[in-house]
């Protein structure tokens, strides 16, 4: 298993705009569209990946607690489809519906979006506030597959809650680790 960190983008970084097929409805979704009331949560993840596939439930689990408080939540995957097939729109779609993702998964064919995010690897979790400027980048939690620790979603939860709330999250933002984004050569 590979271990990537994230690039820790600046905060108040301004989120770059995008348009991508939503593998669930088949549409087309803008983050002009999907962006939450209060915040938004820019995720890349794939079907594959062994640290996504450990936080999958968590991330139903937060999305479902949150979708009500004024946060979206946006999950993409941008992985090279002819070397992983397994993250073929085709297959995201029957992912997503198993998980029960209550949030849109989009694909990013050209890797556009994820360049665009300095995005590195899966898990990558993004948070921006009302205006789309970045908040918060990084880990979930320091749980990752085998080290025993439970998945919490504790750093990413109280990066919304700061948000919902207009404190400052004093908390030190961690680089998530995951699986590196499986880049087309």
């Amino acid at each position: 298993m590979a271990r990537t960190p994230s690039n820790m983008l600046p905060l108040e970084t301004k989120a770059h705009d995008f348009s991508l097929i939503d593998t669930i409805s088949g549409s087309r979704l803008s983050l002009n569209e999907l962006k939450g009331e209060k915040g938004t949560v820019i995720m890349f993840i794939c079907n594959h990946c062994p640290f996504v596939i450990h936080v999958n439930p968590k991330l139903v689990s937060i999305a479902n607690d949150y979708l009500s408080k004024g946060i979206s939540f946006i999950a993409i995957s941008s992985n090279d489809v002819i070397n992983y097939p397994q993250d073929s729109p085709e297959n995201m779609k029957i992912h997503a519906k198993n998980e029960g993702y209550p949030f849109p998964y989009l694909y990013d064919e050209t890797q556009v979006v994820a360049i665009a995010y300095d995005a590195a690897c899966t898990p990558d979790f993004y948070v921006f506030n009302s205006e789309l400027k970045l908040s918060y980048r990084g880990q979930l939690d320091d749980s990752r597959p085998g080290n025993g620790i439970p998945v919490t979603g504790k750093n990413l939860k109280n990066a919304l809650d700061c948000l919902i709330e207009n404190k400052e999250n004093t908390q030190l933002q961690k680089p998530s680790i995951g699986c590196n984004i499986k880049w087309k050569i």
